[in-house]
């Protein structure tokens, strides 16, 4: 609150150039890259998806898009309105994609891959595992969302072999909504460069962006970033290191565990299989016979505590819960498993 509440200064000024160039650092450390174009777009993190998309795809490119929830098909969308040709690999709601299935669908070529590391609508970790190395055999990028994965799940960027990817500040970072972290490796700044046509977006066109961006060449005017969002963000990702990325890491996972065997108890039974959970969002089955929408109701309105309802085919099915920042704690879940405890009886 108090980094909110820090002076407004231009977004020019020598001295929030210094902000910019510190929350960049950070974010790299956070993304575990050490891309040069690593900053955070002036946008949430659907701004995000939209910028990777302009940058990235041109039209006629071939994409291989995991879809196994709603971000997948969401992405999918986009791919598709940027004039892709989209070859989805579609996937159980709830499950996460073989690999291999998405490494056949590039048997044919292809200019870029993309996977949701974290699907929001499913509490599910996508396996990045193989697909790097099959989308450099083909001179394709591998593109990654990683909006509710990242500083909460395990992600080495670099490692994994990531071309671009981009998250959210509202989920782990524990910052208000409003700037979408975003990464670029050299491979995908060459496929921008190289582009015959310019990206059809004049507010993500990321070679216009980085002029503001990137202290090392001077700070081009390309739009007025929000000054106090940066500030938030670098204060959440300084937080973020204090505590060290790997406890970090292990925090959640730990949060998880212990919210997934209290609700348990209560007959909630998580949706992913072991092995394929995401730690920061815990995605349970309703028990037959409970009105989802009406306990969910009762527990914002009695308790004050929010929790989400299923989307598309999971509607009406499942409760999505965070476990995420200062929510993956002993304190906010046992206030959620007493309050749910109570409703359900």
């Amino acid at each position: 609150i108090w980094a909110l509440a820090l002076p407004t200064v231009c977004h020019l000024d020598p001295v929030f150039g210094e902000v910019m160039d510190e929350t960049a650092e950070l974010l790299r450390r956070t993304f575990r890259t050490a891309n040069r174009a690593t900053l955070p777009v002036s946008a949430t993190g659907s701004g995000g998806m939209d910028a990777l998309v302009v940058n990235f795809v041109a039209p006629g490119d071939r994409v291989v898009v995991g879809v196994n929830g709603l971000f997948g098909e969401r992405m999918a969308d986009a791919m598709e309105r940027a004039g892709a040709h989209v070859v989805r690999v579609d996937g159980e709601w709830g499950r996460a994609i073989p690999p291999e299935r998405l490494i056949d669908a590039a048997a044919d070529g292809l200019d870029a891959m993309f996977v949701v590391h974290g699907e929001t609508s499913t509490g599910v970790c996508q396996p990045l595992d193989g697909l790097a190395e099959a989308c450099r055999e083909r001179d394709a990028l591998l593109l990654v969302d990683c909006v509710t994965s990242l500083a909460g799940q395990p992600l080495d960027l670099d490692a994994a072999g990531v071309d671009a990817a981009f998250s959210g500040t509202q989920k782990c970072l524990n910052c208000p909504p409003g700037l979408a972290p975003f990464t670029a490796g050299e491979r995908a700044i060459a496929k921008l460069r190289a582009r015959e046509d310019r990206p059809r977006s004049w507010y993500f066109d990321l070679s216009l962006v980085l002029g503001y961006w990137d202290g090392e060449s001077g700070r081009a005017y390309h739009h007025t970033a929000p000054i106090n969002m940066v500030y938030a963000l670098r204060e959440a990702l300084r937080i973020v290191q204090e505590e060290g990325l790997e406890a970090r890491w292990e925090r959640h996972a730990r949060a998880h565990e212990a919210l997934r065997a209290a609700l348990a108890e209560l007959g909630l039974e998580r949706l992913a299989p072991d092995g394929e959970q995401l730690h920061p969002l815990l995605a349970v089955r309703v028990p037959e016979g409970v009105d989802e929408a009406a306990v969910r109701r009762r527990l914002l309105l009695e308790h004050h505590i929010e929790i989400s309802g299923g989307l598309g085919p999971l509607a009406g099915r499942i409760w999505r819960i965070g476990v995420m920042g200062i929510g993956a704690a002993e304190e906010p879940q046992r206030r959620l498993v007493e309050a749910l405890g109570t409703l359900l009886e």
